[in-house]
């Protein structure tokens, strides 16, 4: 693609020195990632800034540099913009000629129940015939084939090549998730979104966000990207039950459907009934009702349901197709996820690592529970330290008792958020053990049988990140291998 054609799309810039048309091979933000006659963005990052590799990416082959600065680089263009984060998104878009507009792409944001509601509407949309696509905290998927991610939402260079990759494939639908940080800092720009969904809002993020006022800014921006027209058809979808959905409504001028098991909302959940391996209720929807018995548990993942049934809804997927996906699910990854070794007391493995998410999934263990819960949990470093209090106190709430460990210190002490989390408890049914295998094994040597054991906060993750470090640590794993020796001895 000519360098012209990117910058036809820039109000404002200056080139060093005067303007030269020549052939764009690639762009790239990682001057590691250079090739011949590609185009280089400067991109200012939280730790390093690309201005200063300008120079590598030139000698690796880089024949045009976009900056926010003059840069003196002979033999090279340097086109100078105002924000780069916004003109590679730009030039990402076009140069991969607009893929989220070649089928239809669902942006699912919220504190919780994101990654689950993501692989509901995936498994419908599959029982629906369709090709899928989805990008989430797990991985990417396109169709069966599946790939390693970093971000939740990747970065608007990646995010657009991925969706090229996409149409090639002839996906059909997309679903992914949508961070309040791809959201502020400009990831998605670009990206024709058909459905946005809101999920709920709670405690989190508060180290990058200044309050939650501004955390519900940032997601309110998903919903102002559907846009102002009427030419195409887009949709917002919104959990009337969230306090804070009259924002969300406001934030579009497209047409919303609301979905709720509280208020009334287009989308219901009516008679709702939890059993230790099972939840049913009547799905009441627009077009009719039809009742669902799920492998999923807890009014959480009602919700979820209720958001994928809403979102299938507007895919116009029949209400019989949504029933039998919703029914067949087994659940997600690091979801609820049991483990299963073997032994007469409950292991459950999940991602929760809110206060708000933590509750959630201890309700519903304590509804099935005909003995003692014991929960282990931690809190991650380097991230909103107010709710590691709020995390131990929820614990201690819904738990006969907890065992306080690390999660993901990454550069902090882990025994200083152990304190943060202990800080002024005046309950006694805990313990604190730095160390997370052994507060596994702790926890699985007290279990007996009937007991439940819930062990939070890193659900799918398969490492542990210490001082920049990732070390091989999965839940799910170092369960399995303690109840299999306890069963030993």
């Amino acid at each position: 693609m000519k360098l012209s054609n990117l910058l036809t799309h820039i109000p404002f810039y200056t080139c060093h020195p005067s303007f030269t048309d020549v052939d764009i091979q690639g762009i790239t933000m990682d001057s590691r990632n250079v090739k011949e006659g590609d185009l280089f963005v400067c991109i200012k990052g939280f730790t390093v800034d690309g201005h200063d590799y300008a120079h590598a990416a030139v000698e690796r082959g880089a024949t045009v540099i976009v900056s926010e600065r003059p840069l003196h680089i002979d033999g090279v263009i340097v086109v100078v913009v105002p924000d780069t984060n916004k003109a590679l998104a730009i030039f990402a878009t076009v140069f991969y000629d607009h893929p989220s507009t070649k089928f239809s792409l669902v942006g699912i944001t919220g504190t919780n129940g994101k990654t689950t509601t993501t692989y509901l509407i995936e498994e419908i949309c599959k029982r629906h015939g369709q090709k899928t696509g989805v990008i989430g905290t797990i991985q990417m998927k396109i169709g069966d084939e599946v790939f390693p991610i970093v971000n939740t939402t990747p970065d608007a260079l990646t995010l657009q090549r991925n969706f090229a990759k996409m149409a090639d494939a002839e996906v059909d639908t997309t679903v992914m998730e949508v961070s309040s940080h791809a959201l502020d800092l400009g990831r998605v720009y670009g990206t024709d979104f058909h459905i946005a969904l809101f999920t709920n809002l709670s405690q989190d993020h508060l180290d990058y966000h200044k309050d939650m006022e501004d955390y519900l800014r940032a997601k309110t921006l998903l919903f102002t990207s559907l846009g102002n027209d009427y030419t195409k058809k887009r949709f917002a979808v919104v959990n009337n039950d969230d306090p804070h959905s009259s924002l969300l409504k406001k934030s579009t001028s497209k047409p919303v459907v609301t979905y709720g098991l509280k208020t009334t909302a287009d989308v219901q959940a009516k008679d709702v009934q939890t059993e230790l391996t099972s939840t049913s209720f009547l799905l009441k929807t627009p077009v009719g009702e039809i009742n669902i018995t799920s492998k999923l548990l807890g009014t959480f993942n009602v919700y979820n349901m209720l958001a994928a049934a809403s979102v299938a809804l507007l895919l116009r997927i029949p209400l019989a197709t949504i029933k039998e996906a919703l029914e067949d699910m087994d659940g997600v990854p690091g979801r609820f996820e049991r483990v299963e070794a073997g032994q007469d007391f409950a292991v459950i493995v999940d991602y929760a690592h809110t206060p708000d998410s933590l509750e959630n999934v201890l309700q519903t263990i304590k509804k099935f529970a005909t003995k003692n819960v014991y929960v282990v949990v931690g809190s991650g470093g380097d991230r909103d330290r107010s709710k590691r209090p709020l995390m131990a106190k929820v614990a201690l709430t819904y738990s006969d008792y907890a065992i306080f460990t690390s999660d993901n210190p990454r550069t902090e002490d882990p025994l200083a958020i152990l304190n943060d989390m202990t800080e002024g408890l005046t309950e006694t049914t805990y313990e604190v053990i730095e160390n997370r295998k052994e507060a596994i094994e702790r926890a699985v040597q007290l279990a007996k049988s009937g007991d439940v054991i819930l062990i939070a906060g890193k659900g799918h993750e398969t490492y542990q990140e210490i001082n920049g470090v990732r070390y091989d640590f999965d839940d799910r794993l170092v369960a399995k291998d303690v109840i299999i020796e306890k069963g030993k001895k």
